[in-house]
């Protein structure tokens, strides 16, 4: 019986993905890696977050997402699942919205992390 748990995210894009994680000061390995859980049993991921108990924690491709992979009975994060994966989407929209806005021709200009969570953005596009 495996003890690893998938979560599913809205995760599409690998190098968004990555640089969000890196952004969050998270070491990341790309590349098919295998992550360990209960027993020496095996996983294969797409990108690895390293811990200290070297069970790591991964995310790979399900056919049309990346979802979170690992053993939660080895979670060595300083938060708890949800606040964890809630930082990592709060990163990857910032990501894909400052990307898809540069294609648009648009700069980002000031980026604020108000008190209450959020983050605001002030694009600016010359004609």
């Amino acid at each position: 019986m495996s003890h690893f748990t998938k979560i599913k995210t809205k995760l599409y894009n690998l190098d968004i993905l990555k640089k969000s994680l890196n952004d969050l000061a998270l070491e990341t390995e790309v590349g098919t890696k295998e992550i360990r859980g209960y027993n020496n049993q095996k996983h294969f991921a797409e990108l690895v977050i390293k811990q200290s108990n070297n069970h790591d924690i991964g995310f790979a491709w399900n056919g049309s997402e990346y979802e979170l992979v690992t053993d939660l009975m080895f979670w060595a994060q300083p938060y708890s699942i949800d606040k964890f994966l809630n930082q990592i989407n709060q990163r990857y929209a910032y990501n894909s919205i400052v990307q898809m806005s540069e294609r648009e021709g648009f700069q980002l200009a000031q980026s604020e992390n108000p008190q209450n969570g959020s983050v605001r953005l002030l694009l600016r596009k010359f004609q």
